[in-house]
């Protein structure tokens, strides 16, 4: 357990340093190059999608040379290399190019982190082991929202401000770094035998591991860029530095049920979790088509929380149980890549239904396709006493 809390406060100050970021990004588009929410979501699609190319890839290189902590610590370096771009960006090109260099270090740490999590999990308790990192993981996600909430309410509201946040958020990120010295990387001793691309054997992986790779992309479709929740927000009357406030209790929400959840993933099954998450984010999709009160709207940023706890760590225990020991870093990362190149026609079309039809056009449209998922989850996912 010691090593997965060490795991934790790896992406406890990763994302503590990104999310001291990400809520400014679509402000900062706006404010400094007059950015539409198209736009917005043509960069966050596209710096999703190239990304999530390489996290089957990291995944595939995880299996084959077990070499996990040196490949998840490149990939968390690039977090550094993420916030020095954004200083010096001189337009939404230069945005897009700190954004994908964001992404591929997630690309690239994503699979062997989440292999090293599995490797760490005690016995039967995969989805507590994932629920610890997860609850770490949004913490850090809340604690850098409300440190950039809090430096931008004291801050001129000017770009300046922005890097200002931007050079300081380069603190937790090496302190990710660091946490790196306590972790110890587990090595399995396995037979040496001539390695075929996983796509050769498809055939014999298990049926529910296709059909969930298969659902969570199409579930992806409608689950466009969290930049859309913050338009959104800002569109009902909250102002830039509330609307931060806003993540920050969606992260808070998810940081505190994340375990609790994931615990009871280990004892109910993951199906129920994960069916029951993608209806809450229908549920929360409508709301936020027609909400019109900021009331409204904080209530279905904590319930959004309440998703995240369901399904993130839950969907990864998931993947992890059922994808064959030899092929466990790949089967994460290709989940990952086939949901992150779903992001790209996903935020594309959010951004145009914004524009051509209005506001609520997105999250219908996201509401409907994850309710679909749902359904076929609820439906061809047999064997529940293994999920």
């Amino acid at each position: 357990m010691l090593n997965i809390v060490f795991l934790g406060l790896v992406s406890f100050f990763a994302d503590a340093s990104s999310e001291m970021v990400y809520p400014l990004i679509p402000l900062y588009l706006t404010a400094a190059f007059g950015a539409t929410p198209a736009l917005v979501g043509v960069i966050e699609g596209i710096a999703e999608s190239l990304a999530s190319l390489l996290k089957v890839f990291s995944g595939y290189l995880t299996d084959r040379f077990q070499r996990k902590k040196p490949l998840a610590f490149s990939g968390y370096a690039t977090g550094l290399l993420y916030k020095l771009a954004l200083l010096f960006a001189g337009g939404w090109t230069g945005i897009l190019g700190a954004r994908v260099i964001d992404r591929l270090g997630k690309g690239i740490r994503t699979a062997p982190r989440d292999v090293m999590v599995s490797e760490s999990a005690e016995g039967a308790h995969m989805g507590k082991a994932f629920g610890v990192h997860k609850a770490l993981d949004m913490a850090g996600s809340a604690a850098g929202i409300l440190a950039s909430y809090f430096l931008l309410k004291h801050l001129a509201s000017d770009t300046a401000s922005y890097r200002t946040v931007f050079t300081l958020s380069i603190i937790p990120a090496a302190l990710a770094l660091v946490m790196f010295f306590f972790i110890k990387e587990k090595h399995e001793n396995r037979v040496q035998k001539t390695r075929e691309p996983f796509w050769k054997n498809v055939r014999s992986l298990d049926g529910r591991l296709k059909l969930y790779l298969v659902v969570s992309a199409l579930f992806t479709l409608g689950n466009s860029s969290n930049t859309f929740l913050l338009l959104r927000a800002k569109s009902v009357g909250f102002t830039d530095t509330s609307v931060i406030l806003l993540y920050f209790l969606y992260n808070l929400t998810a940081s505190v049920l994340s375990i609790p959840l994931g615990r009871l993933s280990d004892r109910i099954g993951r199906k129920q979790l994960l069916v029951g998450g993608y209806l809450l984010f229908s549920a929360v999709y409508f709301g936020f088509a027609f909400a019109s009160k900021s009331g409204t709207m904080i209530v279905i940023f904590a319930v959004y929380g309440i998703y995240t706890a369901m399904t993130s760590g839950v969907e990864r225990a998931f993947i992890a149980e059922i994808s064959p020991a030899d092929l466990k870093g790949t089967m994460l990362g290709l989940q990952s890549t086939l949901t992150g190149v779903a992001l790209l026609p996903a935020s594309a079309v959010a951004g145009l239904l914004w524009n051509q039809f209005g506001a609520p056009a997105p999250f219908l449209y996201g509401a409907a396709l994850s309710l679909t998922a749902a359904v076929l989850l609820c439906i061809f996912l047999r064997k529940p006493a293994a999920v």
